[in-house]
């Protein structure tokens, strides 16, 4: 009979002497790994030659490890803190001690992340552990060595090593990049090579998560793990992602996801979930890709949903279903809609935080996603509902249209005085303008808020460095007449585009200035849409990586210059450690980490696409090769957030954010792609990245609502409905 001998026992032993166990797994294994050192230096080099031949535009990220270490890649399969499935409603959890520690940490720092909870985008989101690669000293010590020995001799008698290494080296053939980058884009036929390369980072993303958590909400690339955030999942990365599969057209890798819609999907959970990120993530997205699939059908075609067949309208009908639950939320006294929302009760839930306010940007960035729906579906409820909380924010009168970061659903009332652009405050006034141009400007109340609004943020807020005189936009913490806080979220850098985007209405600068509606302040808003860009792009400069901070606070004038002092910030950043421009920004330790977000390549896209200036286009390929760089994880792990941006090598947040899919990857897509792919004035994209088609109301639908008189300072005359509510 033939016995398999991987080990060559038999052969070996013929003096009939007893083997120890110890000396057998330690000889083995000691041969196995030389073995396999050498084949994998083999591999690796043979993949390195072969890229550098190849005519990319990348080279190896300067932080991959060691490919040729068997014994480091093994450690890092064996000892990363790792956790299978986190169920919500009775699953098991298989996590490592290290990440168990960490998650109880975390959860003890940010209660608000127990329970499933959902993570927030547009508030500073919970501290992700570091990655799980930093070890205690305690995991070196010997017999934990000869166990990992043990375990290499397993999983090579297994086979399963062999097909690992292929896996991994294969992934690193990829990046033959930033090696052969030739600097600067001059035609057409380069930019669409660089937009190949963002269609590869895509790639990479969705098949790390597709492969090692399939299905669940969150992916954390390190480990190599996922979460679920409900029983049964809610497609969290995967509906967010659904349209940047369409235009980069990844046809198999959309199909996998719709068969997931199709089967899995279920919204019938006992699930609390956000009101806001529900919206705008799963609504906007499902609302997306109903948009592409039926106007576009050539984007990614897909026989399922022709029309005449039975999955024609499945995002329609998903989203429909959706909607209906997270009405629910719109059932306050006011009419404010509440934080959160059960989507199996259909209940609206009062925010367990902030005294039980809402967020304002919250409550008043829904308008587009149901909006849309009630045009597709004729459902004059979805419309109605989301449009009173515009009245009812309005009816405040907020000084000069800046609206306080804080609101009562219970009321309708502002809570607090703290008025920022940052997080809680930013998509209201991003949606102020996206409402006017989503019916063809056909609802001129919320232009009227839009200026409104600016002309107080260029009052109250704008001011200027020293000594480089950089344009920024401060907080009021303490309300309009105390003090200006000069610190800027990433969140506020989507101000650029959206200005940008209000002055032209989505034509270019260039087709907008010959129209007869064309004004000064028009042009004035352009060259302080300029002047936000590149402070903006200096956050990224700033940092070591090319990555920019959370946060970014600056040194200004006591007392801070007004919007009408005269200034001029310099042309380039100087590269030098000490130039200095360097002066003028101030990055705190907290708040360096970096969340793959997307605002500023989002402001880059309007910006390259209204104006034509093509150093917009080159601060993205700058950036995007930083985030190739910096935060790709290796063994085809996809892409990590990072814990701190100001440092090299950076260490790993240990998750990938959805937006980093539905916003970041495919505003460097749009930005590297022709002009007349979603043509700025056709449509209008939410706050998640989601194209909409713009639309006329048509009879079924007005505007219900006008605004109060008003004072100068936008005060309503005769009432006190302003005043604040603690």
């Amino acid at each position: 009979m033939n016995v398999r001998d991987p080990f060559n026992i038999h052969r070996a032993n013929t003096n009939k002497k007893p083997i120890s166990a110890i000396s057998f797994l330690q000889a083995t294994a000691t041969a196995t790994t030389q073995a396999a050192a050498s084949h994998i230096r083999e591999k690796a080099a043979e993949v390195v030659d072969a890229a550098v031949v190849e005519d990319m535009s990348f080279s190896i990220p300067k932080n991959v490890p060691s490919f040729s270490n068997p014994q480091r890649q093994f450690e890092d399969r064996l000892w990363p803190a790792s956790g299978v499935t986190a169920r919500s409603g009775g699953g098991q959890q298989q996590r490592s001690a290290l990440g168990g520690v960490q998650d109880r940490v975390g959860e003890f720092l940010h209660p608000n992340r127990r329970g499933g909870g959902l993570p927030m985008y547009k508030d500073k989101p919970y501290a992700y552990p570091p990655s799980g690669r930093v070890r205690p000293v305690y995991r070196k010590k010997r017999v934990l060595g000869l166990l990992t020995l043990f375990v290499l001799g397993l999983l090579w008698y297994m086979g399963s090593f062999g097909e690992h290494q292929e896996k991994a080296v294969g992934k690193l053939g990829q990046w033959g990049w930033l090696r052969s980058d030739t600097g600067k884009g001059k035609s057409k036929a380069d930019w669409l090579k660089r937009r190949e390369r963002v269609v590869e980072a895509m790639e990479l993303s969705w098949d790390a998560y597709e492969r090692y958590a399939w299905g669940h909400d969150e992916f954390h690339p390190v480990s190599k793990t996922g979460r679920y955030m409900a029983p049964k999942g809610l497609g969290w990365i995967i509906i967010d992602s659904l349209d940047t599969l369409m235009l980069m057209n990844l046809t198999s890798r959309l199909t996998h996801a719709r068969e997931w819609l199709s089967k899995e999907l279920t919204w019938d959970q006992d699930q609390d979930v956000n009101t806001f990120e529900t919206t705008i993530r799963m609504l906007g997205g499902l609302l997306s890709a109903h948009y592409l699939s039926t106007e576009f059908p050539n984007m990614a075609p897909i026989a399922d949903d022709d029309p005449g067949t039975p999955g024609e309208d499945l995002y329609l009908e998903k989203a429909k279903d959706l909607a209906d639950r997270l009405l629910a939320a719109f059932d306050s006294p006011s009419g404010v809609p509440y934080a959160s929302v059960n989507l199996g009760q259909m209940r609206g839930i009062v925010s367990h935080d902030d005294l039980g306010a809402s967020s304002t940007a919250e409550t008043t960035t829904l308008q587009l996603e149901f909006k849309y729906l009630a045009k597709l579906t004729g459902e004059k409820l979805f419309w109605d509902k989301a449009e009173k909380v515009m009245q009812l924010v309005d009816d405040n009168g907020a000084e000069d249209g800046l609206v306080p970061i804080y609101i009562y659903a219970t009321t309708g009332k502002f809570r607090g005085n703290n008025v920022r652009l940052g997080s809680r405050g930013d998509s209201y006034y991003e949606y102020l303008i996206k409402q006017y141009l989503q019916t063809n400007k056909k609802e001129p109340v919320y232009q009227e808020m839009w200026r409104e609004a600016l002309q107080g943020v260029r009052k109250h807020l704008i001011t200027y460095t020293e000594p480089s005189q950089f344009t920024i936009i401060g907080e009021r913490p303490n309300g309009l007449n105390q003090e200006l806080s000069p610190k800027m979220d990433h969140l506020v850098c989507f101000m650029p585009g959206s200005i940008a985007l209000a002055a032209t209405g989505g034509l270019t600068e260039q087709e907008a200035r010959k129209l007869p509606t064309w004004t000064k302040q028009d042009e004035a808003d352009m060259q302080l849409a300029r002047e936000l860009m590149q402070t903006c792009w200096g956050m990224y400069k700033y940092m070591a990586t090319g990555l920019a901070a959370e946060i970014t606070y600056f040194n200004i004038a006591k007392p801070p210059l007004p919007e009408s002092a005269p200034h001029k910030a310099p042309e380039d950043f100087d590269p030098s450690p000490d130039a200095d421009w360097r002066k003028d920004y101030d990055v705190h330790s907290f708040d360096s980490h970096n969340l793959q977000r997307p605002e500023t390549v989002e402001s880059l896209f309007y910006m390259w696409r209204i104006t034509g200036d093509i150093r917009y286009r080159e601060w993205g390929w700058e950036m995007f090769k930083s985030f190739m760089n910096y935060t790709a994880v290796e063994e085809g792990g996809g892409f990590s957030s990072l814990s701190n941006a100001n440092v090299i090598p950076p260490v790993m947040r240990n998750n990938m954010e959805s937006f980093w899919l539905a916003e970041t990857l495919k505003y460097f897509y749009l930005l590297f792609s022709g002009d007349d792919l979603l043509p700025l004035d056709k449509v209008v994209i939410n706050t998640e990245a989601h194209p909409f088609p713009r639309f006329d109301m048509g009879k079924l639908f007005s505007t219900g609502w006008k605004r109060k008189e008003r004072d100068a300072q936008g005060r309503i005359i005769g009432a006190d409905a302003g005043s604040s509510s603690e």
